[in-house]
């Protein structure tokens, strides 16, 4: 024997995959905050960096102005000259660098570097035959120089190839008598200034997200394994539905979507055990009526033929097996069309024809048997003509069953009465006979198949069950409905109606 087959497995990997996705995406959506986060402040923070060199640029460019305009040299002379102008702006450029942690210089216009605090001597003194190392090689581009000289200049680059790597930069111009001179340039590497900066906010950042992201992943746990149980309570009672049973019910929580999805699982069980009952149902009811006419006519045939039925008794016992013939005949046919109808083949054949006269004709093929059991006839001479667009053959079985089965049921000396009236929308026709009626219980289960009264007030029990079925489907195709009115010990009534022309 094989082992048992189990969705365990599969359970949890639904489960933790359903975890899995919600968390990556979680993480992902922290680390798109982050960076998203980190790009803005990186953003704001060159600006306001480059705000503050700016603002420096301009205060030594001013101080430089007002002390170079007592200052009658220049800078690239070789002259002997008093140079205690030039140590003060040397002297500030060197405090003003380290207080910002910047690299502050001063180029001439041909963009050569001719004051920086590398060339601040012993004493505090500038020494203009100093030759500085760090910006030995520099040469600024004209643009730049160009452009600084008008309204200074910002940029975040490599200030036209002058830096190796990208750098924040300010320029500010210094004019004598209207011209400019100079320019101060302070230039600040943004590793220097930022990486310290994002320090901070990223440890702050990691320990908000890290509580986020622990509230997070505790709610989609629980989320998850909420929403994943309906599921499991499904396999479960799938599981059961394939063994047959269909009791498993799945338990119903909240009224979402989920509870939904279960109360229409729960329905679907409930449809599936009601098919089930009635497949097993019609089996047990086609055998039945298929066994006992055939066991019936095989006794008359072997009664016949062993001589236990005497040959002057052949016609009575023939005539029996006539009726079981035509009664397994009646049984097929019904079959057949039942067959026909809830595979949706049975076409209606459209057309107009008065429902009053099939009634006539009908009523004449059981003018035997009302005769015999002296049935009144009611309400035919006040019968009108009444025309309905439908297939005729359909509504003449109808007709045909309907007032068989009121002959059936009618005791003697009863009556069977007959309506037909209208309305602007519909065509109605009422079959009425006396007789003991039927109860509310199963008037409401008449019309399902194979399903037959109680046969302790049968007058004829040899029906298959299943005339008021083809009734009612054969009304529903037409767009109408049949209802069963019944008073207990008095009259059963069938009323259906069929839309207008």
């Amino acid at each position: 024997m094989g082992k048992k087959r189990t969705y365990e497995p599969r359970r949890k990997r639904l489960f933790y995959k359903y975890l899995s996705v919600i968390t990556s995406v979680s993480l992902l959506s922290v680390l798109i905050v982050c960076l998203t986060y980190l790009g803005i402040a990186s953003s704001y923070w060159n600006k306001e960096q480059l705000g503050t060199l700016e603002r420096n640029t301009k205060i030594i460019s001013e101080n430089s102005e007002k002390i170079l305009s007592e200052f009658s040299g220049r800078f690239d002379s070789g002259e002997e000259v008093d140079i205690s102008p030039l140590s003060i702006i040397c002297n500030t450029i060197k405090n003003m660098s380290m207080a910002i942690d910047a690299d502050i210089f001063i180029i001439n216009m041909d963009g050569e570097v001719v004051v920086c605090k590398e060339m601040m001597g012993d004493k505090f003194r500038f020494n203009s035959s100093a030759k500085c190392v760090v910006h030995r090689g520099y040469k600024i581009d004209q643009s730049i120089i160009d452009e600084a000289s008008d309204n200074g200049y910002t940029e975040v680059g490599r200030l036209g190839g002058a830096f190796v790597k990208t750098q924040l930069s300010s320029a500010s111009p210094i004019k004598l008598n209207g011209k400019t001179v100079a320019i101060v340039i302070a230039s600040e590497k943004i590793t220097s200034s930022w990486y310290s900066y994002a320090k901070r906010i990223l440890q702050i950042f990691l320990i908000a997200a890290l509580f986020s992201l622990l509230i997070s992943f505790l709610t989609v746990y629980y989320l998850s394994y909420r929403l994943t149980r309906p599921l499991r309570d499904m396999v479960t009672a799938t599981q059961h539905y394939a063994q047959g049973d269909f009791s498993y019910k799945v338990k119903v929580r909240g009224n979402d979507e989920m509870a939904q999805l279960s109360e229409a699982f729960n329905s679907m069980a409930m449809s599936l055990s009601a098919l089930e009952s009635s497949r097993r149902s019609f089996v047990a009811n086609v055998s039945h009526e298929l066994k006992t006419p055939m066991t019936s006519i095989g006794g008359f045939i072997d009664g016949m033929l062993d001589g236990t039925i005497s040959a002057d008794k052949y016609d009575y016992y023939l005539k029996l097996v006539s009726d079981e013939v035509k009664r397994l005949s009646r049984l097929v046919t019904g079959m057949l069309n039942m067959s026909k109808l809830e595979a949706g083949e049975m076409q209606a054949n459209i057309k107009q024809f008065d429902i009053s006269v099939d009634i006539f004709k009908t009523l004449l093929s059981f003018e035997r048997k009302i005769n015999e059991k002296e049935i009144e006839i009611v309400g035919l001479d006040k019968m009108d003509s009444m025309p309905v667009n439908a297939d005729e053959d359909m509504m003449m079985q109808v007709v045909y069953n309907l007032i068989d089965n009121a002959v059936k049921f009618t005791p003697q000396g009863g009556y069977i009465e007959f309506k037909t009236y209208h309305d602007k929308e519909k065509v109605f026709v009422s079959i009425r006979n006396s007789g003991s009626g039927i109860e509310r219980e199963e008037a409401d289960k008449i019309f399902e198949r194979f399903y037959k009264i109680d046969k302790s007030r049968s007058y004829d029990v040899k029906g298959a069950g299943l005339g008021l079925y083809l009734v009612k489907s054969i009304i529903e195709l037409h767009g109408g409905q049949i209802v069963c009115n019944s008073q207990l010990g008095e009259y059963t009534e069938f009323v259906f109606w069929l839309p207008n022309v």
